[in-house]
């Protein structure tokens, strides 16, 4: 980092899907339109206005086929005349699209082309029934896998995972890691009103997420519980040189500094060599800890792209907060509770808070800015000045795009 660059002025819209009281199938519904204009407008509020604003970047995974609707840097003007004239980029890899929005939001503020980006991310999932979304989402795997693939790719692919880790670690036991790490995540949800499963009431957590998967309906190896759920949402966040931050009338106190951050690829062709471990999110997250020369121990809080709950376990091992086979046992133990030894995904994640594709990665950098802020309403933890740093993991397909930033409180 050739210079000091910071995050301020998050903003989430509500995660729209099942479970949220408004919401439903048969009824009209928000659009993209609606979702990119209430989300930046939330961070326009912050900074003064899109005068101060230098470029936009928004990161969005299948527009084009769930919405019919592509080249979206072109609905950037629409959200303010402000805009007009000035840079917009729309990124895209897969459910990490949002995460690549912000580390394209970062190398311009690094360059010197802007001192405030106004970084977004945006999907409308709705608007397809669930099996025709599962074939839009396989999108993010190779279409070689795809045609020998479960009916429900994603899902059957982290079936295959856990499946794989039962076996090798034991099914009873790692399933209590999985059903703890789904009532974290409703736990948490439920401190958020803009989250997804804010409204869910179910009593027996445990029981829910124990439910035997049944692969004559599903998949073999996991339950509807272990997944995260279908979300329409935007979120935005500006990203800020010092200059950014005083042309914004930002203090310092009220924005987080990014550390470090890496983004890397696995081959998409290429099948893991071990389904039992994230290759991908291992290098991203061993190359940010590095470059922001820290260790685990001074993390306050984690935000990881749990996806389905064996990919929760599996990045728990591969962060290194457990040895390979023992993130389960880490779990159930209660360590990534709120209250726990490290807080992960204070808002419930992508199975609590929901997971609009192309949002994902800029919700998890609004939510360690609100948290180190102190603007996370009843979601907040406490952070101390020996626990100052923050990590988001955003991860696009099965472990191929992973982008990992560290986060600074100041």
């Amino acid at each position: 980092m050739n210079k000091k660059v910071y995050m301020a002025a998050g903003f989430n819209t509500v995660a729209l899907g099942t479970g949220r009281k408004e919401f439903h199938p048969a009824k009209p519904r928000p659009g993209l339109e609606h979702y990119i204009t209430e989300a930046a407008k939330g961070t326009l509020s912050q900074i003064g206005g899109a005068k101060n604003v230098d470029e936009s970047v928004i990161g969005n995974f299948m527009a084009s086929r769930f919405n019919k609707q592509g080249h979206l840097a072109g609905f950037i003007p629409m959200v303010d005349p402000g805009l007009a004239g000035k840079s917009a980029t729309r990124t895209e890899a897969a459910c990490a699209s949002g995460g690549v929005a912000l580390t394209a939001a970062i190398r311009s503020v690094l360059a010197g082309t802007a001192d405030t980006v106004l970084a977004m991310g945006v999907e409308v999932q709705n608007t397809v029934k669930a099996i025709y979304g599962a074939d839009v989402l396989a999108g993010a795997g190779w279409y070689q896998h795809r045609k020998a693939g479960h009916a429900y790719f994603f899902p059957g692919q982290f079936s295959n995972r856990a499946g794989a880790y039962f076996e090798r670690f034991g099914r009873e036991d790692s399933r209590k890691g999985l059903a703890r790490w789904y009532r974290n995540a409703i736990e948490n949800a439920r401190l958020c009103p803009t989250a997804q499963e804010f409204h869910n009431s179910a009593k027996d957590l445990d029981a829910l997420a124990l439910t035997p998967p049944n692969g004559k309906v599903f998949v073999d190896h996991l339950n509807v519980f272990d997944c995260s759920k279908v979300s329409d949402g935007a979120c935005s966040i500006a990203v800020l040189s010092e200059d950014g931050l005083k042309k914004c009338g930002i203090d310092k106190k009220d924005a987080v500094e990014v550390i470090s951050f890496a983004q890397v690829q696995r081959d998409i062709t290429s099948v893991p060599e071990d389904l039992t471990v994230m290759s991908a999110t291992k290098l991203a997250v061993a190359k940010a800890l590095s470059q922001a020369g820290i260790a685990l121990d001074q993390l306050a809080t984690i935000e990881l792209h749990d996806c389905f709950t064996i990919a929760g376990v599996l990045m728990v091992e591969a962060i290194g907060l457990a040895p390979h086979g023992k993130g389960a046992e880490w779990i159930a133990e209660g360590n990534s509770a709120r209250n726990g030894k490290l807080p992960i995904n204070t808002t419930g994640g992508l199975i609590g808070w929901g997971h609009p594709t192309g949002a994902t990665g800029v919700h998890q950098a609004v939510t360690i800015w609100e948290q180190f802020t102190n603007r996370a309403g009843d979601a907040q933890i406490s952070v101390n000045e020996e626990k100052p740093y923050g990590l988001s993991i955003n991860m696009g397909g099965d472990d191929v795009t992973v982008v990992a930033i560290v986060y600074k409180k100041n």
